[in-house]
């Protein structure tokens, strides 16, 4: 039995498909946070012109890995609370940022370790537990590369049915 989850459960939840999907791995997801990474590569298509002769990873595709690898611990939290959810169909969207910060250049080779606590949740679940109509989380996020803080914010992201699906 894996102790983690690997590209193919984190494509059964996230909508993201390459060069956009920047979560790797997802290694812990508890009530109220989790952890994954992704492995920063010189063949990213963005270090072509994300400086020339200086490969560095862009900062809001820091923010972005750090969004989607809260996003997959939200929708598994809410999976593991409310298991007659059906997952498949749901959207998470960004609803603000704060207080993001870069501490250290990202390069290839690094590997960028995400970590995420969830501070708020707001629901709106069925009584019966099994449709939602909206989940309003709120996290802190932190990247680290070797054990040292490159990246840091704070935020908020609603999770909401894809129109047409039945969540």
């Amino acid at each position: 039995m894996k102790n983690y989850f690997d590209i193919k459960d984190i494509t059964q939840l996230l909508p993201h498909r390459f060069p956009m999907l920047l979560v790797d791995r997802v290694l812990e997801v508890n009530e109220e946070d989790g952890c994954g990474y992704k492995n920063v590569s010189i063949n990213e298509d963005y270090f072509n012109g994300h400086f020339p002769g200086t490969p560095v990873m862009p900062g809001v595709l820091q923010v972005e890995g750090l969004a989607q690898c809260a996003g997959f611990i939200a929708l598994t939290q809410l999976k593991n609370r409310y298991p007659k959810i059906n997952t498949e169909g749901i959207l998470m969207f960004f609803m603000g940022i704060d207080g993001v910060k870069f501490r250290k250049p990202v390069v290839p080779g690094d590997r960028l370790d995400y970590k995420i606590t969830v501070t708020k949740r707001r629901e709106s679940v069925s009584a019966d537990g099994t449709t939602f109509t909206r989940v309003i989380n709120s996290f802190e996020a932190k990247a680290y590369v070797d054990d040292q803080l490159v990246c840091e914010c704070t935020m908020s992201a609603m999770l909401t049915p894809q129109e047409g699906s039945v969540a």
